[in-house]
């Protein structure tokens, strides 16, 4: 059963996103590394009242990490390592896209990792453009060993327009409508 269920609309029809984040009990399953163990599993689905090109979406994901290059004072773009090189900045998209993502961490040293996962579309009009049309927040927390999942949350078009300097950044082909969530 979902934890969070996110309603969005686009062009005149309406979906939702169900989103759930579990403890990762079995890694190989899911086929993540073995230091997932424990850390969250987050899947979020989308329903859609379109069809075809119009149900087309992608999930823009970054992460902010005390072991990232930051030392968690910022959010980075957290691309699908098999496309980490590719310039888009989604990293998953396609007809209903579903979000997955287990990470992993070969120790359990004190850490805190915070996502902000973003369903957004790109207009068929020539451009490329993100346009964001709902966003969640979720992760975990690592204390003397032991793993504590951050809940998802759902996030406000103002999370969308803080990140808009790191996106414009990291993919300078692509523009960013910073009037998210009004498609």
């Amino acid at each position: 059963m979902p934890e969070l269920v996110l309603p969005f609309s686009y062009r005149g029809a309406a979906g939702e996103v169900a989103v759930a984040v579990a403890p990762n009990a079995h890694p190989e399953r899911l086929g993540c590394r073995a230091g997932a163990l424990e850390l969250p599993a987050c899947t979020a689905t989308v329903t859609f009242g379109a069809l075809g090109y119009r149900a087309m979406f992608g999930w823009v994901q970054l992460v902010k990490s005390t072991d990232n290059r930051s030392a968690g004072e910022a959010f980075e773009m957290d691309p699908f390592s098999l496309f980490a090189d590719a310039a888009s900045p989604y990293c998953f998209f396609g007809h209903l896209p579903t979000l997955f993502d287990g990470p992993s961490r070969p120790g359990r040293d004190d850490l805190d990792w915070l996502a902000h996962s973003f369903l957004a579309t790109t207009p068929f009009d020539g451009r490329r453009r993100v346009l964001a049309l709902v966003g969640f927040s979720w992760g975990f927390r690592f204390r003397q060993g032991r793993v504590a999942l951050v809940e998802p949350n759902t996030l406000s078009p103002a999370d969308w327009r803080v990140h808009l300097p790191v996106l414009e950044a990291a993919h300078p082909g692509w523009s960013f409508a910073p009037d998210a969530w009004a498609a």
